[in-house]
């Protein structure tokens, strides 16, 4: 049988020495520390930026009722504008009836979805000049479920416009009360005029005004 190797003694390792270990991790925590102090004038440099930021007023919040969104249309080649918020639809101006002893500013009646509405022209309601009608011809349909001056509730109508521009929102402070062209009835339902000239209509007014009512005079 051959000889087998002596199996080598494992060496023995010394104890730790915990007390040093924590030593040696303060020192180190306490040079990194000393390491991220700032200097004197870096810290009162960060004292100005901040005592700046805490002296700076906090700015207002900008409130809902300072905008005013607005379906833009044309009215005889004069640009006018009606919140979105009393516009439920704006349809095709198709299949319209005239409506026999109804003033003159209403056009006729159309059938939005089964709903028959009245059509007012403004123009005529306005004495603005008049034009033909068109394809490009839309009615903006006019709702509001709010109780009115008037005692008429969810009062419902269509305004013929010549052409739909768009919506737009319009900041309230930017309205002016009024121009000198705008007299008379228009100026009854005025909300405002834009810096660029836009006319924007009260639509509470137009949808509160019992000569809207149209079609019971008809019917009698």
């Amino acid at each position: 049988m051959k000889d087998k190797k002596p199996i080598p003694k494992r060496k023995q390792t010394a104890a730790l020495d915990w007390d040093e270990v924590r030593h040696r991790l303060e020192t180190a925590q306490a040079s990194i520390e000393q390491g991220w102090t700032p200097t004197a004038e870096k810290q009162r440099g960060i004292l100005k930026v901040r005592a700046k930021a805490l002296a700076r007023e906090p700015e207002a919040e900008r409130p809902a009722e300072a905008d005013l969104d607005v379906v833009e249309f044309l009215l005889a080649h004069e640009k006018y504008g009606i919140e979105s918020a009393f516009v439920r639809e704006v349809h095709p101006l198709k299949d319209l009836t005239p409506l026999p002893g109804a003033p003159p500013f209403v056009l006729g009646i159309i059938n939005v979805r089964g709903r028959i509405l009245s059509v007012i022209d403004i123009k005529k309601f306005f004495d603005l000049p008049e034009k033909g009608l068109s394809d490009l011809n839309k009615v903006i349909v006019l709702h509001s479920d709010k109780p009115a001056p008037s005692k008429v509730e969810g009062m419902e109508f269509g305004v013929l416009a010549d052409g739909i521009l768009g919506v737009r929102t319009i900041p309230v402070d930017e309205l002016q009360p009024s121009l000198p062209t705008l007299t008379g009835i228009r100026e009854e339902y005025l909300k405002g005029v834009t810096p660029e000239r836009v006319v924007i209509l009260d639509a509470e007014k137009l949808l509160s005004d019992p000569r809207m009512i149209v079609c019971q005079d008809a019917e009698t």
